[in-house]
């Protein structure tokens, strides 16, 4: 496994950070204990190449009118702490401290409102095909640096979206290596 990467005030330094105004303060005292990996590709299947449509999103500058689908999103207001592309390219919105809006509502293990205590991580991708060698190298990384930063996030606590809200969200999908992640 690779060396750590290096988190300061809650930013990855090695990551391109786009600061995004969906986010606010965690709840006063909480506990940052989860990891919630998600997939997110837009449009939906679709890798925008050079065009980074995820992160117009998660910022607040998507060009609604670039393809259909996007205006059955034109009402939403999410981001993610981290974006890993397919290429490896690793991308940070919300400083690890603040709370993302990446879960929506969910509960695990008996606690609702998952973006209070969780970390969210999208990876660039869709529950119909596996993910790229880079996005897991990029991700391992990333786990073990959170973990060394945050201690109260287990190999238990690192989840799907799918886990957290089922009747919702499938993502990371059925070819998601858990694994390859648990055992790292």
């Amino acid at each position: 496994m690779s060396e750590l990467f290096h988190l300061e005030n809650g930013a990855i330094k090695e990551a391109l950070f786009l600061a995004s105004p969906n986010y606010n303060q965690r709840p006063k005292g909480a506990i940052i204990d989860m990891i919630v990996i998600h997939n997110i590709s837009l449009p939906p299947r679709e890798y925008s190449g050079a065009f980074d449509y995820v992160s117009d999103f998660f910022c607040n500058q998507l060009d609604f009118s670039l393809h259909p689908y996007f205006s059955k999103i034109a009402d939403k207001k999410v981001s993610a702490h981290f974006y890993i592309r397919r290429n490896g390219t690793l991308k940070q919105y919300v400083l690890t401290d603040a709370r993302a809006w990446h879960a929506g509502p969910s509960a695990f293990n008996g606690r609702e409102e998952c973006n209070d205590y969780s970390i969210g991580i999208e990876l660039e991708g869709s529950d119909n095909e596996g993910f790229s060698e880079h996005q897991y190298f990029v991700l391992l990384r990333l786990i073990k640096t959170l973990q060394a930063a945050y201690p109260h996030i287990t190999h238990e606590n690192i989840v799907g979206h799918s886990d957290i809200a089922p009747e919702r969200k499938t993502d990371p999908g059925p070819y998601f290596d858990w694994e390859r992640v648990k055992r790292k």
